[in-house]
């Protein structure tokens, strides 16, 4: 059983919570955030420490959830003090930074890993063997579609540095999810790096996050395009297709596979171990990679370099746009 510790108790903190509960291996040992009202309403259900440092001291493994520009100054606690690190993503939003977080985490001797939900979730890694085995043909393009009603979701309300331009976007938040896909498969089909062509990024005023994205990169030969907007009426759309010469894949609605043949007009189901739902068989799956990792065991998780990838990705994105 391992012992784990949460710092941040917002919107995915306290997800998480929940997740960790469910599964046999693991005990939520304490937990702290910044915000006082958020302390008291889990601390009938937790134990609830008075600092993040009493938190790191109380754990086995550490799971760090705070807005991302908050992410270094934790990890660089829980390195100092020797236990394993599952830090949320992105990795940060300062590039500099984080390029140093991810050495002194790889020279680390305890596990770490980034929580890119499809490193682990059925969806995500059920594609890769199917693209590696080559059911595709040859995979021509990538393409991700994004579309968000509201930005921040009403969800998502309080967590309002979601909105600003500084740490906060959907890019940075949902994006990069697909951005780590397309570097996974990237390494599956062995073209190379993901390099950013040509990037426009539409924002309502400098300090809010982006509202539209149009961001046309590659991987070798292989085009990746990344398509998005928020703020315009219409359904959230969530959508990841690998396109190729025999057959195609998408993921949409998050974790759902489905595919179509060349000689086919309809996208059918992929069957997946998807009870009792499709997200919880992703939560679950994220977590046993983790009771892994914990275990100094091979593990799926992303790699805080793998992280520090893709956040250059999106960086450059919006930088560029």
């Amino acid at each position: 059983m391992h012992a784990v510790g949460i710092i941040g108790l917002g919107t995915v903190g306290a997800r998480f919570v929940e997740q960790f509960g469910l599964h046999p291996n693991f005990t939520v040992s304490a937990a702290w955030d910044a915000s006082p009202a958020a302390r008291d309403r889990f601390s009938r259900l937790i134990p609830v420490m008075d600092s993040a440092a009493e938190v790191i001291s109380a754990c086995d493994v550490v799971y760090v959830a705070v807005p991302p520009a908050a992410h270094s100054a934790y990890v660089r606690l829980a390195v100092d003090a020797g236990v394993a690190i599952f830090c949320e993503k992105p990795l940060g939003v300062d590039l500099a930074d984080s390029t140093e977080l991810a050495a002194l985490v790889s020279e680390s001797d305890r596990g770490s890993g980034v929580n890119f939900v499809y490193s682990s979730a059925p969806a995500a890694t059920h594609l890769g063997s199917l693209i590696a085995a080559g059911d595709a043909g040859e995979v021509t393009r990538i393409e991700t579609r994004l579309q968000f009603p509201q930005w921040p979701r009403s969800w998502q309300r309080e967590a309002t540095w979601l909105a600003g331009a500084a740490e906060g976007g959907w890019l940075r938040e949902v994006g990069s999810h697909y951005l780590f896909l397309a570097h996974r498969l990237a390494a599956h089909l062995g073209t190379g790096p993901i390099v950013v062509q040509r990037a426009q990024i539409q924002r309502r005023s400098p300090d809010l996050a982006e509202h539209r994205v149009i961001a046309e990169l590659a991987s070798g030969r292989k085009e990746i395009l990344l398509t998005g907007a928020s703020g315009e009426a219409g359904p959230e759309q969530v959508e990841f297709t690998v396109f190729g010469t025999e057959r195609s894949f998408r993921i949409r609605e998050w974790y759902r596979l489905e595919t179509c043949g060349i000689n086919e007009s309809e996208w059918t189901s992929v069957p997946l171990p998807d009870q009792p739902s499709p997200a919880l068989a992703a939560y679950q799956a994220q977590l046993d990679q983790l009771d892994l990792m914990a275990q100094g065991a091979d593990h799926g998780l992303a790699t805080f370099d793998e992280a520090l990838a893709v956040q250059k990705i999106v960086e450059q994105i919006l930088q560029t746009g």
